[in-house]
């Protein structure tokens, strides 16, 4: 009978705060994938699951039944336990994924990495590829397995198969402010993992002023549910809290990031961005077997990433991927100055100086990426054109001491909006970025606050804190 439940009826019982079954959670979501309900009826529904919540059970019904609405990807049974992917919640500055997936395939993992692009101040992880020219985003399956067969990883953008009731889920929730509701979230996430078929899934989970969550413990909620559930769907899980009110590493904006990732990539970068790509692929290799523990497989990442290997399979993925050979040696094996060729530059670059002494507290990721967003690095609605080139490197550490009149932020850009030079009030926002005091900062909270694994972890097993 529950299956055979009017649309009406399932957001009613929903409003008035009743658990739905499984079922019921199925015939709401073939009717989102089949276009039976009408955008009206989900929107309805969003709210009512936003308002009332889910259980644990009905977010795991609800993750299977998107993860179902499309086809499944599969893998050759000697990849079993190897398929890997992470997830971020979303950062300034966030490159992680271009250094750590080439670094999983270079210690034996598969990372069919389905990424996006970014809404909001800047750009995804495709926006960031696609700064690079010929790398298509666009893949087939049999394209993917061709890739990891060949090279270990591969970072696509997802395809209209792959949970397509996601896809209108995820259209609707910002228009009808329901982006925040934690079942929503776990279920949009997991679903399109579910259907990766991996075998092993970390997720970043960030907090703090930039961030969706803004505390700890809000992310931690988060965090919690994901694993909790991704555990029930058969994958492996584990999440990292990390700390987002500093960009991640010095650069935002997409082609500067791709630069930065590089040096990490060369075994070099910022110490963030590093300890970002080595503990979440620490967690992947232990979570697949191919490490005792997770402080010894962050130092096989490391390795991955000193000795070259990590940079190669970068390079080969770029070839794989479209990118002409010549191009993907300059961009990975060039100075820096041949990089920036390869990916171009904005038409104007300058620096900022300080309005005055004092030592640096720290430099406040959101307002920064409100100014670029406003430069044109980011988008608002899927599909806007956004400047690749747009970007800022920050110039100062936490702990330095500045002089008045002294560099501390370099802008790269095509002017302001209409054409002119940077107005008085983005430069104000920026300024105000810049945190300083008259007496040096204490030290600096980690950038990684928490690690949340499976119950039943064995002591040890987790990375240290």
């Amino acid at each position: 009978m529950a299956a055979h439940a009017s649309l009406p009826a399932l957001i009613r019982k929903k409003r008035d705060g009743e658990r739905l079954e499984e079922e019921e959670i199925q015939s709401f979501v073939r009717g989102v994938t089949e276009g039976t309900a009408q955008q009206g009826q989900i929107g309805a529904m969003l709210m009512a699951i936003r308002l009332r919540g889910m259980d644990a059970a009905e977010t795991l019904a609800l993750s299977r039944a998107m993860a179902a609405s499309g086809q499944a990807l599969a893998w050759p049974p000697a990849w079993q336990g190897l398929v890997v992917d992470k997830h971020s919640t979303g950062g300034v500055g966030d490159k992680v994924s271009l250094a750590l997936a080439p670094a999983l395939a270079a210690c034996g993992c598969k990372v069919p990495m389905i990424s996006g692009r970014g809404l909001g101040h800047t750009g995804g992880t495709l926006d960031k590829l696609e700064a690079i020219p010929g790398f298509r985003v666009s893949q087939s399956p049999e394209q993917m397995r061709s890739i990891l067969e060949r090279v270990g990883c591969c970072i696509v953008g997802q395809s209209e198969e792959l949970a397509p009731a996601d896809r209108v889920l995820y259209s609707l929730r910002d228009v009808t402010a329901t982006v925040d509701s934690l079942p929503l979230i776990t279920a949009s996430i997991l679903s399109k993992k579910a259907a990766e078929q991996l075998s092993a899934l970390v997720l970043d989970v960030k907090f703090g002023s930039a961030a969706l969550y803004p505390t700890q413990e809000s992310a931690r909620e988060l965090a919690q549910s994901l694993v909790a559930v991704g555990e029930r769907l058969g994958i492996r899980t584990a999440a990292v809290l990390s700390r987002m009110d500093e960009p991640v590493g010095r650069c935002v904006g997409n082609s500067l990031e791709v630069l930065e990732a590089l040096e990490c990539l060369d075994g070099g970068g910022p110490p963030d961005l590093r300890e970002l790509v080595i503990t979440l692929g620490g967690l992947l290799l232990w979570q697949c077997g191919l490490a005792g523990a997770a402080e010894q497989a962050s130092e096989r990442l490391g390795r991955a990433l000193d000795d070259g290997s990590a940079l190669r399979t970068f390079e080969a993925m770029l070839g794989a991927q479209g990118v002409p050979p010549d191009t993907a040696h300059h961009l990975c094996s060039g100075t820096p100055a041949q990089r920036r060729q390869v990916l171009g530059q904005a038409r104007l670059c300058e620096e900022l100086p300080a309005p005055c002494g004092g030592w640096v507290q720290r430099v406040e990721a959101l307002p920064l990426a409100r100014v670029l967003h406003e430069l044109g690095a980011g988008r608002e609605r899927a599909g806007d054109p956004i400047n690749l080139r747009v970007g800022a490197e920050v110039l100062v550490d936490v702990g330095q001491r500045l002089r008045e009149g002294e560099p501390w932020l370099r802008l790269h850009h095509d002017g302001a909006p209409g054409g002119g030079a940077l107005g008085a009030g983005p430069r104000q926002a920026l300024q105000a970025a810049l945190r300083l005091a008259a007496a040096p900062p204490g030290a600096p909270p980690p950038r990684l606050a928490e690690a949340i694994l499976p119950p039943g972890t064995p002591p040890g097993a987790a990375p240290g804190r």
